[in-house]
């Protein structure tokens, strides 16, 4: 009986494992449609406000605050209210070790390359971001900096620009070191040693 239950509880966590894609738009739009109450944004942990097909970060739960509210244009910035799908190994990190990447980049490979757009769409390697983070992680590597000031609110994200490193809050580590091993051990991803290392203090915690 106890054989049984415990075979039930891994069933009922099969689904959301075996969905595959073959488009990063139709992944981006299953998880849209069945994103959870509880679940929370990767890097500030807000709350997900849902209304119909649009998700919203809700900044009062998480303390976000925009580091840039206004464009260079002098308009709202869009990014700074809306969820996005990142992800966590950048599409340039897994993408740029194809051969289709050296010949058009990211729209090459998604014109040519089936395995590219597995990868792409694989929504083990994607988590809700806000817009904004999204964008100023952009395919920085992760890092540790502990001398960077935060620079969205109480969001427990570090971003230094000029060395293009990204450091992400404890909450999230875990889930950004399984996600690089699935990557690596799903599509022979390279990873470098110093990120490997990395990878595995952060799991061992």
């Amino acid at each position: 009986m106890h054989f049984i239950i415990v075979l039930y509880a891994i069933l009922l966590a099969l689904p959301s494992h075996a969905k595959e894609f073959n488009s990063f738009y139709q992944a981006k739009r299953y998880l849209t449609k069945t994103i959870t109450k509880d679940q929370r944004t990767l890097y500030c942990g807000c709350k997900i406000i849902k209304i119909g097909k649009k998700l919203s970060p809700d900044a009062r739960s998480c303390g976000y605050v925009p580091r840039r509210p206004v464009t260079h244009a002098g308009k709202i910035n869009s990014r700074t209210t809306r969820i996005e799908w990142e992800h966590i190994v950048s599409a340039w990190e897994f993408g740029h070790q194809l051969q289709c990447w050296q010949h058009g980049g990211r729209k090459n490979c998604r014109k040519t390359s089936p395995l590219f757009r597995k990868m792409e769409a694989d929504i083990r390697n994607l988590a809700p971001a806000i817009g904004e983070i999204n964008g100023d992680r952009s395919n920085y590597r992760f890092g540790l900096l502990a001398h960077t000031p935060l620079q969205h609110g109480q969001c427990q994200v570090r971003i230094n620009f000029k060395k293009r490193i990204i450091h992400p809050p404890k909450s999230a580590r875990k889930d950004i070191a399984q996600a690089y091993f699935y990557m690596r051990d799903t599509y022979q991803l390279k990873i470098s040693a110093k990120q490997t290392k990395l990878f595995n203090y952060w799991l061992s915690l």
